[in-house]
């Protein structure tokens, strides 16, 4: 067993966490460091601070993969006698990498807003706010005969092919394939300079745009071609909504102030800020992790009873009072349950490739608030 590259594992990452699932302008990917080395140990956080580099250089960590930007805002100055300058020295002096997924994991499948939703036991949930619509493509791949099983098996484990409840949907045709390698070629199949035919196998599989980078590279791994011939078509079917937060129904029907005490049990926080009459009715629920407050508006225009979201501001408060929003906020911090989740994702890529990595969480609290 080896110990996994860092490119590999944000590869793996990406996969289900593509970059381009972020807001525009976001600060996400590689921040501090290099991905061109090998890790032993990555470490899974909410936040970048002190403490947890702290905790990072104790257990060994040469890379951490985190919810929340350590540079945010341009740098004016990287003075290591403060706290911020000092955090980043102390990565840099450790050879610690720091990769960030902010809006995409937000956004993502499986990502924050899923994994606020199901905590709080949403169904038939929806994206809250529309930021893009996942296109629907089309791959056709050519490969010989020999080797179309196992080029047809890559790009179904990356994801082409996945129609409602099936996965690895496909299509096939057989046909002949010619070409003639040049002198500076390496081919795996025929003469240099010379015309050759080739019984070959025509894949075609559909895939969402966000998938593309990950479908093409398995795609290339797999093929025996050193340069395999593929199309990637648009269609017209209809795409699939991407965006912040969801909105779904609770199992059942609880006044708002029985809502506070279960919002405070999923996201095992000692206290939460709400707005609203305590006995209204809570049904439709609309959530988003971190500062949702732009978002009021689209919860009230959806039929949301009540709004679960972090960091609400007086006045937006104010503006759920009067139009008859419940709102609960239990802070900004809850998307600390984004680390386990992350990690159980690349704990299992990490066995099934049989990699001597290992991924741990950070233990250290960042949340900066107390209850007295």
């Amino acid at each position: 067993m080896k110990a996994a590259h860092a490119q590999t594992i944000i590869q793996a990452f990406e996969a289900f966490s593509p970059k381009n699932l972020a807001v525009e302008g976001d600060k996400i990917g590689l921040q501090i460091g290099t991905l061109n080395k090998p890790v032993e140990k990555v470490m899974v956080t909410l936040d970048v601070l002190e403490p947890v580099v702290d905790e990072a250089i104790e257990q060994g960590v040469s890379l951490i993969i985190a919810h929340h930007p350590i540079i945010f805002r341009p740098l004016q100055n990287l003075r290591t006698d403060q706290a911020a300058g000092r955090t980043i020295e102390k990565l840099i002096k450790h050879d610690i990498a720091v990769y960030v997924a902010h809006t995409n994991l937000d956004v993502a499948d499986g990502g924050v807003n899923d994994l606020m939703a199901e905590a709080l036991g949403l169904t038939s949930t929806q994206v809250l706010a529309e930021t893009t619509v996942d296109r629907v493509k089309k791959l056709s791949v050519f490969a010989p005969v020999s080797h179309a099983e196992v080029v047809r098996e890559a790009i179904g484990d990356a994801g082409a092919g996945k129609i409602g409840d099936y996965s690895h949907c496909s299509f096939q045709t057989e046909g002949t394939g010619m070409f003639v390698p040049s002198n500076e070629a390496d081919p795996f199949i025929g003469e240099k300079g010379e015309l050759a035919r080739v019984d070959e196998v025509k894949i075609e599989s559909v895939f969402y745009e966000s998938q593309q980078s990950e479908i093409l590279r398995a795609l290339k791994q797999a093929h025996p071609y050193e340069e395999p011939a593929y199309d990637i078509f648009v269609s017209d079917i209809k795409g699939k909504s991407r965006g912040l937060g969801r909105i779904g129904y609770l199992e059942q029907e609880m006044t708002l102030d029985a809502f506070i005490d279960h919002v405070k049990g999923a996201f095992a926080v000692k206290g939460a800020r709400a707005v609203g009459d305590k006995s209204k009715p809570i049904k439709k629920v609309a959530v988003l992790g971190g500062d949702g407050n732009k978002y009021l508006r689209t919860a009230i225009q959806k039929g949301a009873d009540a709004y679960v979201t972090g960091d609400l501001y007086f006045h937006v408060a104010h503006d759920a009072m009067i139009e008859g929003l419940a709102c609960v906020d239990p802070g900004h911090h809850v998307e600390k349950i984004m680390k386990q989740a992350v990690a159980d994702k690349l704990r299992k890529f990490i066995t099934s490739k049989k990699y001597d990595t290992e991924i741990i969480v950070s233990n250290i609290q960042t949340d900066p608030f107390w209850f007295k």
